[in-house]
């Protein structure tokens, strides 16, 4: 019974995390003909109907710029969601250890219930950015507690690098799904649709946590130790090499999935549909990544540190290619290698994030996938507002040479984390309370039901 409820906790956390990544692409292909619906262009994104038919299925992940104070306005609107989540995730990972991981994750899915609600009934651009600094909101309780929650349920290897694993493969496919999905959605039946089907599917998923783990009856958190706060966290210097890593290799995707689709028209001219299906192919790579990261990782756990290295080295290399492509199927290759590098990196470096908590620290995680979460959200809040800056002021080419430098440099740093395998745990107020004997008549019937 406690498998099973561990496995549907498991599919509540992977929904969760699919969804906010889809809320968080779903609106590249409503964004232009909103702005033109808005500034009398045509289009018709006001009104939730149908609009014109010459918008591409498969659109770019980002929205081209439609003019200096537009684009402006776009990067901004991208970028809030992940700046607000970069201030809230401190306070909701002190919050996470204190109160526990269901609690927090049904209030992050009611928060983004009520963000993609938002989105779909939006008139104008003030409530655009309302809506989706809301989901940052919600992302910052929902994705921080749903990964916390996973680590605590799969406490040993390597059941917790397979369930980390494919919670990673779930926001891959929601971010590189939701473009064609909104895309299709909006061209057939409009632009509130794939808001509503969004928020009826967070709406189940919520309901199905409050079957599963009711945060009120959540009774055996008063037993928990207090977590490590999390300045201690930051601090420390393991942790510290993960989260700079973290970042580092997600800078790439962050800085290309704003500027990639303008380098493709004007270098090579490329076609609507390629530019739309430039970053669908990454999703398999990625997979595979995952797997195989995960296959390794369970027959050579003291080699993680050696898998997230390889990772950035191959993200490096392959952010050094991009620029020298010529056309679409030559690009669709280094941007597999970058995905491929980034799920190496995740897949290794997210569980030795717990590891490290259970051996240095107390085994209470909301603050340190805080600071995880922390990491992915200085390299998405600066991707659609800094990049384009970049690429004006110096050029695509030398964007993409920093980022592989900078990845390729980092990979020796993670020769830090070498001997973290051969760490002893702590003996932390948990364990010591496990390993202690039942001393009396309700203790020993406590500890027979904990049994059964």
């Amino acid at each position: 019974e406690a498998r099973r409820q561990r496995r549907l906790l498991l599919a509540v956390v992977c929904v969760a995390l699919l969804l906010d990544n889809m809320l968080y692409m779903v609106i590249v292909p409503i964004i232009p003909e909103y702005f033109a619906a808005v500034h009398g262009g045509g289009g018709g994104g006001g009104d939730g109907e149908s609009g014109g038919g010459n918008r591409s299925l498969l659109p770019a992940r980002y929205p081209p710029p439609t003019g200096d104070n537009e684009d402006v306005q776009i990067g901004v609107l991208f970028a809030s969601k992940a700046m607000l989540q970069l201030l809230v995730n401190p306070l909701s990972g002190t919050i996470i250890d204190r109160v526990g991981y269901e609690a927090p994750l049904l209030a992050g899915l009611a928060i983004m219930f009520l963000s993609t609600t938002t989105f779909a009934f939006a008139g104008n651009y003030a409530t655009l950015f309302a809506a989706r600094s809301l989901q940052g909101l919600g992302s910052a309780f929902a994705d921080t507690a749903g990964i916390a929650l996973i680590a605590d349920r799969y406490a040993e290897e390597p059941a917790r690098s397979r369930a980390l694993g494919t919670a990673l493969a779930c926001i891959s496919f929601g971010s590189l799904a939701a473009p064609p999905f909104g895309g299709v959605l909006y061209e057939f039946a409009g632009k509130r649709v794939p808001f509503l089907v969004l928020a009826c599917v967070c709406l189940l998923d919520g309901l199905l946590l409050l079957a599963l783990a009711p945060p009120c009856a959540a009774g055996a958190r008063a037993n928990m130790p207090v977590g490590t706060p999390i300045h201690r966290l930051m601090v420390d210097p393991y942790i510290a090499v993960v989260a700079g890593a973290l970042a580092t290799c997600n800078i790439p995707l962050a800085f290309l999935e704003p500027t990639i689709a303008n380098w493709m028209k004007e270098s090579m001219g490329a076609s609507e549909w390629e530019v739309g299906l430039t970053w669908l192919p990454a999703f398999f790579p990625h997979v595979l990544g995952v797997y195989v990261t995960v296959r390794l990782a369970a027959a050579y756990p003291h080699l993680q540190w050696f898998y997230g290295a390889l990772g950035m080295a191959i993200i490096g290399a392959s952010s050094c290619l991009v620029p020298a492509c010529r056309n679409f199927w030559q690009v669709i290759i280094p941007l597999c290698g970058i995905c491929f590098g980034i799920a190496l990196v995740d897949t290794a470096l997210l569980p030795t994030l717990a590891f490290l908590v259970d051996v240095r620290h107390v085994s209470v995680y909301g603050s340190v996938y805080a600071i995880a979460d922390i990491s992915y959200c200085v390299a998405y809040a600066l991707g659609p507002v800094v990049a384009g800056q970049i690429v004006h002021t110096m050029g695509f080419a030398q964007l993409n040479l920093g980022m592989g430098l900078a990845n390729v440099l980092y990979a020796p740093v993670l020769l830090f984390l070498k001997n973290v395998c051969q760490m002893k745990p702590s003996h932390s107020e948990r364990n010591i309370l496990l390993e202690e004997g039942p001393k009396g008549l309700y203790d020993t019937i406590k500890m027979e039901e904990r049994k059964g």
